[in-house]
């Protein structure tokens, strides 16, 4: 951890821009900060196969277990989580 900033470590890996951002907004909705970092060729192509169109859901390391505990018990897809 840097002077203050937290250490971020990546809690899911998500197929898409799409499945990312409804991660991303239920984690931040418990009061999880979220950073994402897109795979960048599948960015620029919108492809979303082979590895292409990943994206890194991460969050601060004291937030990691909890983030999991949401993340893994729901399914995405269709643009909802379900449990």
């Amino acid at each position: 951890m840097v002077a203050g900033k937290p250490e971020f470590v990546v809690v899911h890996i998500a197929q898409g821009e799409y499945q990312a951002g409804i991660l991303k907004a239920h984690l931040e909705s418990e009061g999880i900060p979220v950073l994402i970092q897109y795979e960048s060729a599948g960015r620029v192509f919108g492809l979303t196969v082979n590895g292409l169109g990943q994206v890194s859901i991460s969050v601060p390391r004291e937030f990691a277990e909890e983030a999991k505990r949401i993340i893994e018990p729901g399914v995405v897809g269709e643009g909802e989580i379900q449990d």
